[in-house]
């Protein structure tokens, strides 16, 4: 929560921004914590995300069930489920993706 309103300008143009809140624990936020983790490119388009703002529905695959899911991450255009276990793994993950991508542009 210490991050929450946090912008990080970084190299390149690039830029990142956190939000955090504490939030009642339900079924759709069993963390308790609101959340949204962005990268941003020069141009100020987001360019990855992790939040859980929105329940996501996975594309089916087969005749199974599919969960139904709040946390996630935007890569581009795409948007894919996300699992943590701890802040920590969250920062540690959106960290890595912002490297790679920053270092493939």
């Amino acid at each position: 929560m210490n991050l929450n309103g946090e912008i990080f300008p970084m190299d390149n143009g690039y830029w990142s921004k956190f939000e955090a809140c504490q939030v009642s624990p339900d079924q759709h936020v069993p963390h308790g914590v609101r959340y949204s983790l962005t990268l941003h490119d020069r141009y100020n388009r987001r360019v990855l995300g992790f939040d859980n703002a929105h329940a996501i529905r996975p594309a089916r695959k087969g005749y199974g069930a599919r969960k139904i899911t709040w946390d996630h991450k935007h890569k581009r255009e795409k948007i894919s489920p996300y699992e943590y276990e701890s802040a920590s793994q969250l920062l540690e993950d959106f960290w890595h993706e912002a490297e790679r991508i920053m270092g493939q542009e």
